[in-house]
């Protein structure tokens, strides 16, 4: 539908200042709708053509007079084209509160995200990983594209969004992007929590997301099992850099560590504890709970390689997680491991293949993961055939006086 819109300067005659002049104001129509407000300036109402709405004459404070009212009307204009652009609602009352000012950067979703997006950059390194600034920024990327594709818009007022939106944007990521329903509920759940922060500040009355229910698949994460570990240990390679990726990554799969807990590991971090054992103690960036892993020979090892060679207390030489995840694929390769391998799955392996098969509990598992609970700890650990096999073998050995007991016909 063609917007009807409408700039009308009037002044206000019951409103007569004391030195005879009326104030001047301004009226918007827009498809029916009236926003109005002063203009602050005021005139003589003999010198006023309410028809012209402007100033009559050519006297230098009339020309003065219908100069400003000129450019405000132009400024109202390139306010309204503007909205236009990216708002797929414009009324009278935008244009007039983006003439005065009044919009707040919270008015639309991609300034609270670039907002959101500004705050996590400033704290890498601190309380925030780089992942997880990428992850957000990624999804506002995404959000833009979506509503240039979906609607011809480029941003969005905040109490605009619903549900159909939010359905709007879970098939364009499954269709456009081809993510899959754990990937596609990421994005949702960072959506979700910009509108939380917009609900939690009076900027939304209702949440969009209230009759809308994240969906996320059990997946199975993938690890190395341990002859494909073994491969990759003694593989002697004739590349240096394929040389560190392959140490750093086994370096994970002994110590659980995510790889910006790697990144950030420092000679400060290796300490003698209650046991007279060295330990890594520290902080995990994502979450900022503490973890406590003991370290064992091979850890140890690695670290004795490197040391003396690197600056700055670090203790690993590690590169970008980009660049680490790229070597590891012409690892698995040169290795014959037939999995997608990722520095991430380091820690599935130190879960599921180095300790909980070994029988090391799942609560002491949970606690060097840097876990707060249980269940996430089961996302990542998984009891593997091997295992299974050994406790009932062991049960079996146990159960060998009592099988002796059992009368059984033959």
């Amino acid at each position: 539908m063609r917007s009807t819109f409408k700039i009308l300067f009037y002044i206000k005659k019951n409103a007569i200042k004391s030195n005879g002049k009326a104030p001047i104001m301004a009226r918007i129509t827009l498809n029916g709708e009236i926003a109005q407000f002063s203009v602050k300036c005021e005139v003589d109402p003999a010198d006023w053509n309410p028809k012209a709405g402007k100033a009559n004459g050519k006297s230098a404070s009339a020309i003065k007079l219908n100069g400003l009212l000129d450019n405000f009307r132009a400024s109202l204009t390139q306010h309204y084209r503007e909205i236009t652009d990216w708002d797929s609602c414009v009324t009278a009352e935008k244009v007039r509160n983006a003439f005065l000012g009044l919009q707040t950067r919270e008015d639309s979703l991609l300034d609270l995200f670039d907002h959101h997006v500004e705050n996590l950059k400033a704290q890498i390194g601190k309380d925030v990983s780089r992942d997880t600034y990428m992850k957000y920024l990624r999804t506002r990327n995404r959000l833009y594209d979506f509503m240039k594709y979906k609607y011809n818009i480029s941003d969005i007022h905040l109490k605009e969004i619903n549900h159909s939106f939010l359905c709007d944007f879970e098939v364009y990521m499954k269709t456009m992007h081809s993510c899959g329903q754990n990937t596609t509920a990421k994005f949702m759940q960072r959506l979700k929590s910009i509108i939380l922060i917009a609900k939690s500040n009076g900027w939304i009355k209702v949440d969009p997301f209230l009759n809308y229910k994240l969906q996320f698949e059990k997946s199975e994460r993938e690890y190395l099992t341990e002859p494909e570990l073994e491969a990759i240990m003694k593989k002697k390679f004739p590349i240096k850099r394929l040389e560190t990726v392959r140490d750093v990554f086994v370096f994970s799969c002994f110590t659980g560590l995510a790889y910006v807990d790697v990144f950030n590991l420092r000679e400060s971090n290796i300490r003698t504890t209650f046991d007279e054992s060295l330990w890594i103690i520290g902080k995990r960036v994502k979450t900022g709970v503490s973890y406590r892993v003991p370290l064992l020979d091979i850890p140890m090892r690695i670290i004795e390689k490197y040391k003396g060679t690197l600056p700055n207390d670090e203790i690993l030489p590690i590169i970008s997680n980009q660049k680490m995840n790229s070597y590891l694929k012409e690892i698995a390769a040169v290795c014959g491991v037939d999995k997608n391998l990722s520095f991430h799955l380091a820690r599935h392996t130190f879960a599921t293949t180095v300790t909980l098969s070994k029988g090391v509990s799942i609560e002491s598992v949970s606690k060097m993961l840097g876990h707060t609970n249980i269940k996430t700890t089961q996302i990542y650990a998984r009891i593997t055939d091997n295992k299974i096999s050994d406790d009932m073998t062991n049960l079996a050995s146990k159960l060998k006086k009592l099988e002796t007991k059992f009368a059984i016909n033959q």
